[in-house]
């Protein structure tokens, strides 16, 4: 799965370098053995945020793109629509994705973080929750949007994140992404048409090998709303 992802995003044009941040050396030996590049990280970290921080503070960048490796279907174009987002607007601190829930998806899943927004596309509140709540018809799910497991940070900012207490709205969803919420800064939010897929249960990594299984598709090419 970790040599899918490295794949994918190793297509996006906004990224100069793909790194696989780990714990495990197994996992390091796996990209070495791929001609990819890994760092073994401390196994003290409690969050993604904070692994991918350890290993920014060695890089001299302005950005920094966290694709979490459970994402396989995650692409290139994905990726630079979230960096867009940053580079468009030097305000936010951080930018990610969110699309609509496909038919045959369960909103009130808890595997499928949902996210509302403001009018500006900056995201108001993360949940394993439905939300928002809807008082009319069932089928109107106008304001529902799944999140899709990527992140764009400015390089500072990671690091100013990775040193803030976690939070507890960010421990009651186990959602990191909460603690930037619960600090008060700002998470710029892109729609994208395509969902990246994230491995949570057996059955999505059954949907994932499917796809990939596949001969090139549609579902290889994306657009942004």
């Amino acid at each position: 799965m970790i040599a899918h992802v490295y794949e994918r995003a190793s297509t996006a044009t906004s990224v100069d370098r793909v790194i696989v941040a780990t714990d495990d050396a197994r996992v390091v030996g796996a990209m070495t053995a791929l001609s990819g590049e890994a760092v073994l990280t401390s196994p003290a970290h409690q969050t993604g945020t904070d692994r991918v921080a350890e290993v920014a503070r060695s890089l001299a960048c302005d950005l920094i793109v966290n694709v979490q490796g459970d994402e396989p279907l995650m692409t290139g174009a994905m990726i630079d629509a979230a960096v867009a987002a940053c580079v468009a607007d030097p305000s936010l601190p951080m930018a990610t994705l969110r699309c609509r829930f496909a038919e045959d998806e369960d909103p009130t899943d808890p595997n499928l973080v949902k996210v509302v927004v403001d009018r500006a596309g900056r995201a108001l509140y993360f949940s394993r929750a439905l939300i928002p709540f809807r008082r009319g018809p069932a089928s109107d799910c106008a304001g529902w949007f799944k999140h899709v497991g990527v992140y764009v940070y400015r390089r500072e900012f990671l690091l100013t994140l990775a040193s803030l207490a976690p939070t507890p709205l960010e421990q009651a969803e186990s959602l990191e992404q909460l603690r930037v919420l619960e600090h008060g800064y700002s998470i710029g939010t892109v729609e994208t048409a395509w969902d990246s897929t994230g491995v949570d249960t057996v059955e999505d990594l059954e949907r994932a090998r499917r796809h990939l299984a596949a001969p090139r598709h549609a579902a290889d090419n994306y657009e942004y709303r």
